[in-house]
C-alpha cells in the first residue's frame, strides 16, 4: 500500500481564503508546509496565512483572479524561486444554481473558466516543477464535487465543470504513471462552508451538510493512504451515487416529485 508523506510540503492552494481551501492550508501548515495561498481577496488570504503560521507552517499570499489573462503565469512566477514545488491543490471554484435557460452567459463562462479551465492551465504550468520532486511523489489534488457523480437538477453547468475536472484528473493520473506525481480527486458532498450559505436545501433529505472538519479528516486520510479517488460525501449520498450508476432512471423518478421545491431552495445559490 502506498503511504503518502504529507509533511513539509511546498505548494500552492487555490481558493485558500475560505472553506475547504483554508482548512486544507491549515492542515498542511500543521505538518510544516510552506504554501502559496491564491484567491481573489487579499484580506481573506492574509487571515488564512495567519492561521497557517499559528499551526506551524509558513505562507505567502497572492491575490489573483485565476480567470484573467496572465494570472496562471503570475502564480508560476510566484514559486519560481522555490527549490521545491511538490503540492498543487486545485480548489478554487464557484457556483450559480438555477434553470439553464435562466443562467446568464457570463455566469456559465465564469463557472467553466474557474472550475475547469484554470485548474487545467495551472496544472500544465506547474507540471515541470511537480515532476522534478526529489525523493517522494508530488501531489496534484483536484477538488471536484459529489455532483460529478450524481447530476442534480438546476446545477447542470456546475456539474459539467466538476465532472470535467474529475475526468481530467483520471486521465492525467494515467498519463503521469511512473513520473512521481500522485493525482487525486476529491468528491465532497454538501459541506458546511460559506459557499453554501445562499443555498436553502439543507433541510431536505439527501442535502444535509457535513461538518467541514469531518470532510477534511476523511480527505486527508484518503490522501495519506495513497487513494486516487476520495469520496467524502455522506453515506446516504453515496447510496444515491451507486444507484445512479446501476439504475439512473430510478433517480430521475425519485427526484421528479420534488423539483419545484428543490428549484425554490437553490435558486439563490450563488458564489460568483
Amino acid at each position: 500500500m502506498i503511504i503518502l508523506d504529507l509533511n513539509n510540503r511546498h505548494g500552492i492552494i487555490t481558493g485558500a481564503g475560505q472553506g475547504i481551501g483554508r482548512a486544507l492550508a491549515v492542515e498542511f501548515g500543521s505538518r510544516g508546509a510552506h504554501l502559496l495561498l491564491v484567491g481573489r481577496k487579499e484580506s481573506t488570504l492574509t487571515a488564512t496565512a495567519q492561521l497557517v503560521e499559528a499551526a506551524g507552517g509558513t505562507a505567502e499570499v497572492l491575490a489573483q483572479d485565476l480567470t484573467l489573462q496572465g494570472s496562471i503565469d503570475r502564480v508560476a512566477e510566484a514559486v519560481g524561486s522555490w527549490a521545491t514545488v511538490d503540492l498543487l491543490v486545485n480548489n478554487a471554484g464557484n457556483v450559480r444554481a438555477g434553470r439553464l435557460e435562466n443562467t446568464s452567459e457570463a455566469d456559465i463562462r465564469s463557472m467553466i473558466d474557474l472550475n475547469l479551465v484554470a485548474p487545467l492551465l495551472l496544472t500544465r504550468a506547474l507540471l515541470p516543477r511537480l515532476r522534478a520532486g526529489a525523493d517522494r511523489d508530488s501531489i496534484v489534488l483536484n477538488i471536484s464535487s459529489g455532483i460529478a457523480l450524481l447530476g442534480i437538477p438546476f446545477y447542470s453547468v456546475y456539474a459539467a465543470t466538476k465532472a470535467g475536472l474529475a475526468r481530467f484528473g483520471e486521465s492525467l493520473r494515467r498519463e503521469l504513471t511512473g513520473t512521481g506525481v500522485h493525482v487525486a480527486t476529491v468528491y465532497p458532498g454538501a459541506t458546511d462552508t460559506d459557499m453554501m450559505t445562499s443555498q436553502n436545501a439543507a433541510a431536505s433529505p439527501g442535502w444535509e451538510r457535513r461538518p467541514l472538519d469531518d470532510v477534511i479528516t476523511d480527505l486527508l486520510a484518503g490522501l495519506e493512504a495513497g487513494d486516487h479517488e476520495i469520496n467524502t460525501s455522506p453515506e446516504g449520498g453515496r447510496g444515491m451515487q451507486e444507484l445512479n450508476t446501476s439504475d439512473p432512471m430510478a433517480i430521475d423518478a425519485a427526484m421528479a416529485p420534488g423539483l419545484a421545491d428543490l428549484e425554490a431552495a437553490v435558486r439563490d445559490h450563488r458564489s460568483i
